[in-house]
């Protein structure tokens, strides 16, 4: 939210820096995120003085140009080439001198020495849209005769500099969603830390009822979602320009004026936090406001022209006849005020903030008002807000309040009692903090001492603080006030023994993993556990219909839960690639989420229920589970641009060597896996990597064409998907155990197979490990040749045998045995040659 530095002062008294102002504000815990000077009007004016034309001759050669000489206050007059049809002698204008910068929008030119049709021009004299006071632009500005010339324009129209303090509300912050807000935490900072100041806000005083001619009838049908509901007429308003005082402040906070009566509205709940609503009386059918839900499904047209279906959960606000808002999210068409509006309604209500934010997500509509209301405004704040607005409008609309304010309150929110001890503050915080100073903390936030003892307090809360309901909520504003940097760092630790659980032997083996893949050349991503439901149309691995969906989706961008890291990877793989680097390695880990609807259980639970003794439940979680996955993703060059090594594609291969890799980091036994090829439609081809009881820890292969196209993705994209879940369980038992290296040296031996065209590396493994068990160490491809001088359909494999006794050297006789045996055995159940 955007503070004014100017505004905020109106309301406390300091004479601190805007920076000195952001730094106590985020001490207390309203981090300020940016501190930055503006002007109301862009470029503040500058280089704009007020000038006077002396003389106004036609241009030679043009029919609408005139050639003026104009007084600027100091110095010779100055010649300006004007084309406007209303410019004359003896006018105070607005004179944009050499070298001023003007804007457009975000474009900016500036004022430069010229001729037009020959004609030399030192200057501009300008329009209103021209310099950014207003819209017009039929002719130039022509001021009073009491304008000086010389005069900055800054100066005439009263532009200050101010400072923007973006501040990052949480969302249990309501209280400081508005500059009184702000003011009010600040206020409190400055009486903990000496300073002398003063908080303070304008009186109601001059609010009175003119007469009761314009009677409005308010009924609240719905008072669970709608507490409290305020309203007051004014009648005889003028809708034109706001003054200029109120258009700049708006302005600075980045709010556009639209007119004074919607924009005193505006002010109000900026100033204030509570935000309004006018409506034109004359627009209101029956002459009566209804506070009630509407059928599901009726039609409903907002102000920019939408039209929304309401639900039976959705709060209205109605006319006689129809509805005329979604209370506390946005107006209806027709519900506003226009230029021909003369009689207007005030609303000030108070909403339930759960009411609100499910509307407000339901139709996707965020405005200021909703931001508001669905975190909780102050429940005893609506009749100063709407008395503050109703003043107003008489002085800068002429109005007339003209009925009395009808109040309609169920219920009244009662502030929060808290009792709190000083052992608890200081047990909480850490540090023993005198028991005044808490007091003093304490009455600066405006919560009332109920009763006091020498051990503890009996506060009284303010109904505004929504998030302060429990002790712990007291001491955590008492420490905010205080200061958290003064608490010191003890210097013991007090802490208590814990059993490392599988938990924290995951968290250990993700790191180690992260380490080996940095290592490697891999950048770790971190993608939205929502994802976009299109993305799984089609698919017949993950089908749409195990989607976990999003009741209340913000977009259709987000409206589910992912079931595979990998469209998260392809989005960062797509951008990186948009930006001319395609060369990428990445790896995430995250959870994916399954929704399975025959997993859902009946539980019989007793109790009673329309005369049975049973009563049968859904479990509805039942029905979704989550498990945490690790992604590899691989495109592009594995080598580029080096002196030393040709350019070189990544492949396949090279992302499954950082698979066994990771699988041999983390310890699982490979000789209890099962390698077997994957149906996974994501990819054109993958393997799998099964426990013997068939699940799957691991499934890697190149990416479908379909998958990258979707994406815009040229480039071939390897993929790896590990199910952390199922490798911590399969390495929950391993022990580290360390051996001797052997003193006696291994032999190795390789054979030329000649072996048919289906037969793979890892049938030809399978065997030569079934064979010899004990003594065969490693079993290596590293040749394969398939051409000519071979027969048809068969290809060679060029394997190399590892054999090593631990215990004693090999001889011969033992080594020719053994691969004798490993011969006769490949060639029996592999149909293998030797060449």
């Amino acid at each position: 939210m955007n503070i004014s530095y100017n505004w905020l002062k109106e309301y406390v008294d300091f004479d601190l820096t805007a920076q000195e102002v952001a730094d106590a504000l985020t001490s207390e815990g309203l981090e300020v995120g940016s501190v930055e000077e503006v002007q109301a009007i862009k470029g503040g004016l500058q280089g704009l003085v007020v000038g006077e034309v002396l003389t106004c001759e036609p241009h030679p050669n043009s029919d609408h140009m005139h050639v003026c000489s104009v007084n600027l206050g100091e110095g010779e007059p100055q010649q300006i080439v004007c084309g406007a049809a209303n410019v004359a002698a003896g006018q105070k204008v607005i004179v944009a001198t050499l070298g001023t910068k003007l804007y457009d929008g975000d474009e900016c030119f500036t004022i430069k020495k010229s001729k037009l049709r020959g004609i030399e021009s030192n200057g501009m004299i300008c329009a209103e849209d021209e310099i950014g006071i207003g819209t017009d632009h039929n002719g130039i500005i022509v001021l009073p005769d009491s304008a000086v010339p010389g005069t900055p324009a800054a100066e005439y129209y009263n532009i200050k500099s101010d400072y923007l303090i973006e501040v990052d509300i949480t969302p249990n912050r309501a209280d400081a969603c508005s500059h009184y807000g702000v003011a009010r935490d600040l206020y409190a900072w400055l009486v903990q830390n000496g300073y002398k100041t003063s908080i303070h806000r304008p009186g109601t005083e001059a609010f009175a009822v003119d007469n009761h001619d314009l009677d409005v009838e308010v009924c609240v049908e719905n008072t669970e979602a709608c507490p409290r509901y305020c309203a007051v007429t004014v009648k005889n308003c003028t809708v034109k320009e706001s003054p200029e005082w109120l258009q700049n402040k708006l302005k600075i906070i980045g709010l556009r004026p639209i007119n004074n009566i919607v924009d005193i509205t505006n002010y109000v709940m900026f100033a204030y936090g509570q935000p309004l609503h006018c409506f034109d009386v004359d627009m209101i059918k029956g002459n009566k406001v209804v506070v009630k839900t509407m059928p599901k499904g009726t039609p409903f047209v907002t102000l920019d022209g939408e039209t929304h279906e309401l639900t039976d959960r959705d709060l209205a606000i109605c006319n006689a006849e129809e509805p005329m808002c979604i209370a506390g999210v946005f107006g209806g068409k027709g519900s506003g005020t226009y230029e021909n509006t003369t009689n207007v309604l005030l609303e000030s209500a108070y909403f339930n903030p759960t009411w609100i934010r499910k509307s407000a997500r339901y139709h996707g509509l965020n405005t200021d008002a909703s931001f508001r209301f669905e975190r909780g405004v102050d429940p005893d704040g609506q009749l100063y807000a709407l008395k503050q607005a109703a003043i107003l409008c008489k002085e800068l609309a002429g109005g007339e309040i003209a009925m009395e304010i009808k109040d309609v309150q169920s219920s009244k929110i009662a502030n929060p009692i808290v009792d709190i001890t000083y052992d608890y503050i200081n047990g909480l915080i850490g540090k023993e903090i005198p028991a005044e100073t808490v007091k003093s903390i304490v009455t600066s936030l405006e919560m009332k001492i109920l009763e006091e003892t020498e051990s503890s307090l009996k506060l009284e809360v303010p109904a505004y603080r929504v998030d302060v309901q429990r002790p712990c909520d007291v001491v955590e504003d008492i420490l905010r006030i205080y200061g958290y940097n003064n608490v010191e760092i003890p210097t013991s630790v007090k802490s208590s023994l814990a059993i490392k659980g599988d938990v924290d032997k995951s968290y250990k083996m993700q790191n180690l993993i992260g380490e080996q893949l940095v290592g490697c050349g891999f950048n770790e991503i971190l993608n939205n556990s929502l994802t976009r439901a299109a993305y799984y149309d089609g698919s017949e691995t993950y089908t749409p219909e195990h989607l976990v969906m999003l009741l209340n989706p913000l977009s259709s961008d987000l409206n589910a839960m992912r079931q595979t890291l990998l469209f998260g990877g392809l989005e960062c793989v797509a951008h990186n690639a948009n930006r001319k680097n395609a060369d990428l390695r990445f790896f995430e880990f995250g959870n994916c989420y399954y929704f399975d609807k025959n997993k859902k259980s009946d539980v019989i639970i007793p109790g009673v229920s329309n005369g049975r003794d049973l009563e049968v439940r859904k479990h509805v979680l039942d029905a979704y589970s989550e498990d945490y996955h690790l992604g590899l993703w691989v495109t592009g060059k594995r080598v580029s641009g080096s002196w030393c090594h040709a350019d070189e594609d990544s492949s396949f291969y090279e992302l499954k060597a950082y698979v066994l890799n990771i699988f041999a980091r983390l310890g699982v036994n490979m000789g209890a896996m099962v390698i077997a090829e994957s149906k996974n439609d994501l990819f054109a081809k993958a393997i799998e990597i099964q426990n013997r009881g068939g699940k799957v820890l691991a499934t890697l292969g190149i990416v479908a064409k379909k998958m990258t196209h979707m994406f815009d993705i040229d480039n071939d994209v390897y993929f790896a998907d590990l199910n952390w879940t199922l490798l911590m369980k399969a390495i929950k038992n391993n022990k580290v155990s360390f051996k001797e290296i052997s003193k006696y040296p291994a032999v190795s031996r390789d054979l030329a197979l000649l072996i048919d065209k289906n037969i793979t590396f890892e049938e030809i493994e399978k065997v030569a490990y079934a064979t010899e068990k004990k003594l065969l160490k490693a079993v290596r491809l590293f040749d394969v040749y398939e051409g000519k001088n071979l027969e048809a359909g068969k290809k060679s494999y060029a394997v190399n045998f590892l054999l090593q006794d631990e215990t004693k050297t090999l001889n011969d006789k033992q080594i020719d045995a053994i691969m004798n045996k490993l011969i006769t055995n490949l060639q029996n159940k592999l149909n293998a040659k030797l060449r």
